[in-house]
């Protein structure tokens, strides 16, 4: 056992030392480039960037914005991913609504995000955009995987089910949930990511008041290059811990994680 512990934290070491090795030798690319390029008020160097990122985060502004932006996408990504769960119980249950509902998701999926942000605005205030945009990512990518989640069930189980009665509650826990988990953890995890994207993007755009897009709008606007590169190394750094988290959650709820990593 302590030569495959010491087996297993050898690999985590030579995983870490890649990942650094990796992101040194671009990091060396990038100040190369910007010495080359020679004009650090539109292209900066790392270490201008690193150092206008440490100002940041020493500012209450910093932890609004980046707070508000992660609320305004979680917010949008829950209701997509509740509503599709919704929808997708109706749309198996009567099948009129689903030849009426899937075209509509094929369309959202087809449609570029910059014309429903466009578009949105008429309707919409600035500050609503980032939340539409992120449902209406989500919402298609949930829902057709749920719908081949769903339509995956094995028949036979379901004759099984049904032939000894299983109530409503016992009939999801013993055979929709299971059919259906592989596809929801895998919708869910794509959605995320792509909601973050264009979350951000929306704001970018619409620019509403207090978030990372604005942020970035606006220094780009008054060619604030170190200030755009390091809400722009913001958004990677906090894709990376939503992408991160993300994963460490559900393989904790496939049950992949061994109970003593989990406690």
């Amino acid at each position: 056992m302590l030569v495959k512990e010491i087996e297993k934290k050898m690999k985590i070491l030579i995983k870490i030392g890649r990942a650094l090795l990796v992101a040194a030798f671009w990091i060396a690319v990038w100040a190369l480039a910007a010495h080359q390029f020679g004009k650090p008020l539109l292209f900066p160097s790392p270490i201008s960037v690193l150092k206008t990122f440490g100002e940041l985060l020493q500012t209450k502004e910093f932890y609004i914005v980046t707070g508000r932006s992660i609320g305004n996408i979680l917010f949008g990504t829950l209701s997509a991913i509740l509503c599709a769960c919704a929808l997708a119980a109706v749309t198996y249950k009567i099948r009129f609504v689903h030849e009426l509902t899937h075209p509509v998701m094929a369309v959202v999926k087809a449609t570029p995000v910059a014309s429903f942000i466009i578009l949105m605005l008429l309707f919409l205030g600035p500050a609503k955009i980032p939340s539409f945009i992120t449902f209406l990512i989500v919402l298609p990518i949930v829902w057709t995987n749920l719908d081949q989640g769903i339509t995956s069930i094995n028949p036979q189980l379901s004759e099984v089910v049904q032939m000894y009665r299983f109530s409503l509650p016992k009939r999801f826990r013993v055979l929709i949930f299971p059919s259906i988990k592989p596809y929801f953890l895998s919708a869910c995890k794509t959605a995320i990511g792509l909601a973050w994207k264009a979350g951000v993007a929306a704001e970018i755009i619409a620019m509403p008041p207090d978030t990372i897009g604005t942020m970035i709008g606006e220094a780009k606007l008054y060619i604030m290059s170190a200030e755009m590169f390091a809400w722009t190394l913001t958004v990677v750094l906090l894709s990376l811990v939503i992408e991160f988290g993300v994963s460490y959650l559900f393989k904790k709820i496939d049950g992949t994680i061994p109970a003593k990593e989990v406690g």
